[in-house]
C-alpha cells in the first residue's frame, strides 16, 4: 500500500509539524537530536539517511518537505539526490540482479513515493540534466521488477516533464510581455502625451479590473517554487569557506518577476493618474482606482491592493493637490489604513488572518483566494532565515530553525495552487501586462505639467526634465 499523501494545509499543526503521520524512529538515535518526539537537529548525514524510506519505515511527510526545502542551503539538490539513489541502491540491494520480487513488492512502492512527492513538490530541481540522469536510474532499477510499477514510473515522469514543459512556456510569454512593453515605452518616453488611451476606456467597470489583477497575481504565485524563497538568499556555508552553497540567482527567477509584476501595476496606476491632461479626468481616475483596490481587498488579493496603493503614493502622484481635492477621499484612508506599516503592519497581518480563515473552510474557490503582500512574505522569511543559525555549534543542522520556514513556505504552497474562478477577459489582460509605463522622470514631468511646480526644488527638476 502507497503511504498517502495529505494536502498542504493538513501538514502543519500549531505546534509546528505534524509528527504522527508515520513511525518515528528513536530519541536520539544515529546523530538524530529529538526533544519530546521533535527532531531539534542531527548530523546532515543522519538527515539524508532519515529520508530514505526502509521496509518498515517512511517518513514523515512533512520532514520530507522540509528536509528538501532546507538541505539546498548545505549542497547542491543534485549531490543531495546521488546520496539518496546511492543509499536506495545499497541497503535495498537494488543492483542486486534476480531480485526477491516479494522484497521488490514492500520496499518499491515507499522509494517512488518518495520520488513522486520531490517530483512534484519540487519540479524545477529536475531541470538539472544530472538530477534527471539519477531520478531515471532509481525509477529503472525500480521499473525492472514489476509491470505495476513500470506504469507509475512513466506516470511520474510524464507529469514532471509537463510540468517543466509548463514553465519554460510560462518563461518564454513572459519574455515577450517585457519585450512588447519595452519596444512601446521608447514611444512614450520620447512623447508622454502622444498616446490617447486610458485603463477606463479599456475597463470602465472597477470590479472586473479587481478580477482581471487577480488572474494574473494567482498565475504567477502558482509558477513560483517553494525553494525559490531559499534560494533567493542562499550564502555559502560557514563551515566551508570555498564552497558557494547553490546561490544561482537563475533559480529564482519565477519569484524575481512576480517582484517585478508588483513594481510595473504600482507604475502604471502612476502613469494612469498623471497622464490626463484635465483635473476632472486625473480625479475620476484615482477614485476607479480606490475602487479597483477596494474589490481587490474584498477578494483577498493583497498584493494588487498593495501595489495600487503605492502607485498613489508615489510623489508625482501625492503633490496633484488640487487633483486630490477633488477627489472622494474618505475610501482610500481606509485602504491605507489597512496596510499601514506601523506595528509590522499590524493590520494587514490581522486581515491575512481573516483571509486565510476563510480559505480554510471556504465551499468555492471564490472564497479560498488568499494573495498575500508577497515582499512582506519575502522579507519575513528572509528575516527568519537571517535570525538564526543554519548549524549549531556542533555542527549539527539546526533543525528548529528548518520547521518554522517551512511553516511559512507551506502556507504559501496552499495558497498558489488555488484555481481563479473569474472569467478572463483577455483585451483587459493584455492592457495591463503590456501597456507602457512612465519612467520615473516621464511621471513628474508629467505631473508638473498638469499642476505647475509649487518650490524652488520642483521648478528646478522641471528645467532639467524639459
Amino acid at each position: 500500500k502507497m503511504p498517502q499523501t495529505p494536502p498542504f494545509a493538513a501538514m502543519f499543526d500549531s505546534s509546528g509539524y505534524n509528527r504522527n503521520l508515520y513511525q518515528s524512529k528513536e530519541d536520539n538515535c544515529g546523530g538524530l537530536y529529538y526533544n519530546d518526539n521533535n527532531l531539534l537537529s542531527g548530523s546532515l548525514e543522519a538527515l539524508i539517511q532519515h529520508l530514505v524510506p526502509t521496509v518498515d519505515y517512511y517518513p514523515d511527510r512533512t520532514y520530507i518537505f522540509t528536509f528538501l526545502l532546507s538541505s539546498r542551503l548545505f549542497m547542491h539538490p543534485y549531490e543531495l539526490m546521488t546520496k539518496v539513489c546511492h543509499l536506495c541502491i545499497d541497503q535495498h540491494r537494488l543492483s542486486e540482479p534476480g531480485l526477491d520480487k516479494n522484497w521488490m513488492q514492500k520496499i518499491a512502492p515507499k522509494i517512488l513515493q518518495l520520488l513522486t512527492e520531490w517530483t512534484e513538490t519540487f519540479p524545477y530541481d529536475f531541470r538539472d540534466e544530472r538530477m534527471m540522469r539519477n531520478l531515471k536510474e532509481l525509477a529503472q532499477r525500480i521499473a525492472s521488477g514489476d509491470e505495476m510499477y513500470r506504469k507509475n514510473v512513466q506516470q511520474l515522469l510524464q507529469n514532471l516533464i509537463r510540468k517543466l514543459a509548463a514553465v519554460s512556456q510560462y518563461e518564454e510569454v513572459l519574455a515577450k510581455i517585457d519585450a512588447t512593453s519595452t519596444d512601446r515605452l521608447t514611444v512614450l518616453k520620447t512623447k508622454p502625451q502622444s498616446i490617447q488611451r486610458d485603463i477606463i476606456t479599456i475597463c470602465n467597470d472597477p470590479y472586473v479590473l479587481a478580477q482581471q489583477l487577480t488572474h494574473i497575481e494567482l498565475e504567477r504565485l502558482n509558477y513560483i517554487g517553494p525553494e525559490e524563497f531559499i534560494q533567493a538568499f542562499v550564502q555559502k556555508d560557514p563551515l566551508n569557506n570555498d564552497k558557494s552553497c547553490y546561490g544561482d540567482q537563475k533559480k529564482a527567477r519565477n519569484l524575481q518577476a512576480y517582484v517585478e509584476w508588483f513594481n510595473r501595476l504600482s507604475y502604471l496606476v502612476a502613469t494612469e493618474i498623471c497622464m490626463p491632461v484635465k483635473k476632472k479626468h486625473r480625479a475620476r481616475v484615482i477614485e476607479y482606482f480606490i475602487d479597483v483596490a477596494r474589490e481587490c481587498f474584498n477578494i483577498g488579493n493583497f498584493n494588487s491592493l498593495m501595489a495600487i496603493i503605492s502607485g498613489m503614493n508615489m510623489s508625482p502622484v501625492s503633490r496633484l493637490k488640487k487633483t486630490w481635492a477633488k477627489v472622494k477621499t474618505a475610501k482610500f484612508y481606509i485602504l491605507e489604513h489597512q496596510m499601514d506599516p506601523s506595528s509590522n503592519f499590524y493590520n494587514y497581518r490581522t486581515a491575512l488572518r481573516g483571509a486565510t480563515q476563510r480559505s480554510l473552510t471556504a465551499h468555492s474557490n471564490r472564497e479560498k483566494i488568499v494573495i498575500p503582500f508577497f515582499s512582506l512574505l519575502i522579507k519575513d522569511i528572509y528575516f527568519l532565515n537571517e535570525g538564526c543559525a543554519n548549524r549549531l555549534p556542533n555542527g549539527h543542522v539546526n533543525f528548529e530553525k528548518f520547521w518554522e520556514l517551512a511553516k511559512q513556505v507551506s502556507e504559501f504552497m496552499t495558497w498558489k495552487q488555488v484555481e481563479c474562478p473569474f472569467e478572463r477577459d483577455w483585451k483587459i489582460l493584455q492592457y495591463l501586462l503590456t501597456v507602457p509605463v512612465f519612467s520615473d522622470d516621464a511621471l513628474y514631468l508629467a505631473s508638473y505639467e498638469s499642476e505647475s511646480p509649487e518650490n524652488h526644488v520642483e521648478k528646478d527638476r522641471w528645467k532639467t526634465l524639459r
